[in-house]
């Protein structure tokens, strides 16, 4: 694959992995607490509020996945000026992939620990908390996975960026001392 073609096919896998994210976050979030994106989203009329909310989660991963691959890509054709293989950013890109997925389900736990830690707090704190103790366990994971999966989605990327950066100049650097390069 030409450079060019390396460093397109990078930024199409960043935004389709943003999707992908935001699909798979909400396939769960969305069956969790339906209640969360009825009062945060407004969604008072929805039939189906599983379906919208897997819809949204493909729209903002989108947005975030764009966002992703204007950073990561950059990063990637500056440090690399599109020398390295596909195959092997991709095992980056994974890696941030699974790191999201670990910081939003981190989230999820960590409010959930906050509601069951101070219900009274978390229920002032945030919109439309539910009284009732499981439901508002449901809601909060609901905030919390979302939360976790934005903060975690801009740290993993920053630090995967940062990551592939050390390793490709290592790379680098061993090739040369090998006269491999």
């Amino acid at each position: 694959m030409k450079k060019t073609g390396v460093i397109i096919a990078v930024a199409l896998t960043c935004v389709i992995m943003g999707a992908l994210i935001g699909a798979l976050t909400n396939m769960v979030n969305g069956a969790v607490s339906p209640l969360y994106f009825q009062n945060i989203m407004r969604w008072d009329d929805v039939q189906d509020v599983w379906r919208a909310s897997v819809t949204q989660g493909i729209f903002e991963g989108l947005i975030y996945g764009v966002l992703f691959a204007a950073v990561f890509t950059a990063v990637f054709g500056v440090v690399t000026k599109g020398e390295c293989p596909y195959s092997h950013v991709l095992k980056f890109m994974l890696g941030i992939f699974v790191a999201v997925i670990v910081c939003w389900a981190m989230g999820g736990l960590i409010a959930m620990g906050l509601a069951i830690l101070s219900p009274e707090f978390y229920r002032r704190a945030f919109i439309g908390v539910p009284e009732e103790t499981a439901p508002m366990l449901r809601y909060a994971w609901v905030g919390g996975s979302i939360w976790g999966g934005l903060f975690g989605g801009l740290l993993s990327a920053i630090l995967g960026s940062v990551i592939f950066r050390i390793k490709w100049k290592k790379q680098l650097a061993n090739q040369a001392l090998d006269g491999t390069a």
